[in-house]
């Protein structure tokens, strides 16, 4: 079973490790929480100190800022998802039902892990639709490439891009659909909860199944049918 501390964060995101204290798993636990409420705009250490019943300076021994508390939450949920998708396509062998399990693994990342009692997965899940662009959409972008902060989203789209060549072994974009159908999930489960009119998805009491239905449609189109013309 997957552990928080399996996570490969990269140190350069934290200035104390959180898993090694109770406070540094509260301020994990409340961050989703408060995020999630507020938003990420809205939140800061202050309103996290106060959510958490403690000394705002002591959240700062944690984390220089929020954004790399954002991106901490992020890189966390990238292993969880990768973790996911090992452990429910290890003993698959053909890659379209692979990528088929892959694709309900990003949409309905909400599953609960026993061992970590203090994430709930679930809310973690709408922070990432909601609020993981803005962990990688920066000024800083490069710099922290170069640190290693992206190697588990890198290591996510291998992934994928691994078994999209697995079933057309000449596709030309293997790394770019991989990347489309994380990115699309998250877009489209996104816009049908609150811009409907850029989505033709509909999304009721987070049932992300059509979601799900809309990325193997796009996967049969690029990848199945291709390969149906060349047989």
């Amino acid at each position: 079973m997957f552990v928080f501390s399996d996570s490969k964060i990269p140190e350069g995101l934290y200035l104390k490790d959180p898993l090694q204290s109770k406070l540094g798993k509260k301020i994990i636990s409340h961050s989703i929480l408060l995020m999630d409420e507020i938003g990420f705009e809205a939140f800061n250490f202050k309103k996290l100190a106060q959510a958490m019943e403690s000394n705002e300076t002591s959240l700062y021994r944690y984390f220089e800022n929020k954004h790399l508390l954002l991106l901490y939450l992020v890189v966390w949920y990238w292993d969880w998802v990768s973790y996911l998708i090992d452990y429910n396509t290890k003993n698959i062998e053909d890659p379209n039902r692979r990528l088929d399990l892959i694709i309900d693994n990003i949409v309905h990342a909400t599953k609960d892990n026993p061992t970590v009692d203090f994430v709930n997965e679930a809310v973690l899940h709408r922070i990432i639709i909601t609020e993981s662009a803005k962990a990688y959409h920066t000024k800083n972008i490069d710099e922290e490439n170069k640190h290693g902060f992206y190697l588990s989203y890198k290591k996510l789209i291998q992934t994928i891009a691994d078994v999209i060549l697995e079933i057309d072994k000449k596709f030309l974009y293997p790394h770019s659909f991989a990347t489309n159908l994380v990115e699309m999930a998250h877009n489209e489960i996104f816009f049908a909860e609150h811009i409907p009119r850029l989505s033709d998805i509909k999304v009721k009491n987070e049932n992300y199944t059509p979601v799900a239905d809309l990325l193997k449609f796009y996967k049969d189109r690029m990848l199945q049918c291709k390969q149906q013309k060349k047989g």
